[in-house]
């Protein structure tokens, strides 16, 4: 935080505040309203508005470095045109950004939002968390979930455990914003606190299938904008592959969407912004909605389950469980000069490694490895590692 009071830059902070008020949406968050769960030295000094400065903060989190080797759907493939995290969720920023200049809500909230919403995957997208979480109910822990563990390292992890004091509205929507649930529309669950928020948290670690609502219409506009992101996105990366053809897109889907991931992306977002806020919810329209569902449906079926795509996955699984254990045994014996000991828990806080149990810290620096690291480690312990194809 700023060091001295700068009254001009206070003074232009003030202006956009008020232009703020007078230009957004009535069902738009304004930066005033954010909200922290600890108050900070200094933030009346600060000539930033809150959620740019959440933005900030997660652009400079080390978990946000480690996007860059992150599998979004398509791993071990020896393609550098693949989509990997990094792109998937610039993507979605920028998707959700264009959404919300046309509905008048607050770009900042949703940039912050997006940049922050896979921050806790583990490596090699959803079929690593499927095996990450197995592993961790295993060990009698709550069931891992990408968007609670992005919280936990957003809250509770970064910054040898202090975290990044974000604020309520921008945690809020990277724990709400599963792209998996279908919805025609989504309308914010207003008024939640910080005890709401964890009380949320804590069940959707108990059940996975409780749907959570975003509080802000701009957690609403990312939810759907992950989805935009992805669907289209994956069709073209699973043609580059030559899994599927543009010919195998659903006939229907074809005439609702065109042919390619930007008529996809085109014809999504500009059926959101017709449709308009309402009551501070958005929607697709009927056709859309249901032309969505067919291509979801499309892609998980020739997609994302496609065995052509998961012929590494028993050894990455083995891989998964030999670091498991190891980092469970290290962190058990507190074995200080141990790789993986001195590699994560020498950066965490002494509270962490006072009151974590070890299989909470085996999930916590899994989560956190990039693809490369994984395989470098699983490698050092003797696993067998998959080869690119």
């Amino acid at each position: 935080m700023p060091h001295m009071t700068n009254p001009h830059l206070l003074a232009l902070k003030h202006q956009l505040d008020t232009l703020e008020a007078e230009r957004l949406s009535p069902f738009a968050s304004l930066s005033r309203e954010g909200v922290k769960r600890y108050p900070e030295k200094g933030q009346d000094e600060d000539h930033r508005q809150s959620y740019a400065v959440d933005g900030d903060r997660i652009l400079h989190s080390r978990a946000y470095t480690r996007y860059i080797d992150k599998t979004q759907v398509f791993y071990m493939v020896a393609n550098d045109h693949i989509t990997h995290r990094v792109l998937h969720v610039q993507l979605v920023a920028k998707i959700a950004r264009t959404i919300g200049r046309y509905l008048r809500l607050n770009e900042d909230l949703i940039e912050a939002i997006a940049l922050g919403h896979d921050i806790g995957h583990p490596p090699f997208g959803h079929d690593g968390e499927k095996v990450l979480d197995a592993l961790c109910r295993e060990h009698g822990l709550p069931s891992f979930q990408h968007n609670l563990q992005s919280v936990r390292f957003l809250e509770g992890i970064e910054r040898q455990g202090r975290g990044w004091n974000l604020t309520l509205q921008t945690l809020d929507g990277i724990m709400c914003h599963d792209g998996e649930i279908h919805n025609r529309t989504l309308a914010p669950r207003r008024g939640k606190t910080f005890a709401d928020f964890d009380r949320e948290g804590a069940a959707k670690g108990l059940d996975r299938r409780l749907e959570l609502v975003p509080m802000t219409t701009e957690g609403c506009v990312v939810r759907f904008a992950d989805t935009i992101a992805y669907v289209g996105r994956d069709i073209e990366d699973a043609i580059e592959l030559a899994l599927i053809s543009r010919d195998d897109i659903p006939v229907r889907c074809r005439e609702i969407f065109g042919r390619t991931n930007g008529s996809m992306v085109y014809r999504l977002v500009t059926d959101l912004i017709d449709n308009g806020l309402e009551d501070g919810g958005i929607a697709f329209s009927k056709e859309v909605s249901e032309g969505l569902s067919e291509l979801k449906a499309f892609n998980y079926e020739r997609i994302y389950l496609n065995p052509a795509i998961k012929k590494g996955l028993a050894k990455i699984t083995n891989c998964y469980r030999v670091l498991f254990a190891s980092c469970f045994d290290q962190f058990a014996r507190q074995e200080r000069q141990a790789e993986m000991y001195a590699n994560f828990l020498n950066e965490q806080g002494l509270e962490y490694i006072e009151t974590q149990q070890p299989a909470v810290m085996a999930r916590d620096f899994i989560a956190g490895m990039t693809d490369e690291y994984f395989l470098r480690q699983a490698r050092m312990l003797g696993c067998e590692i998959p080869e690119k194809a």
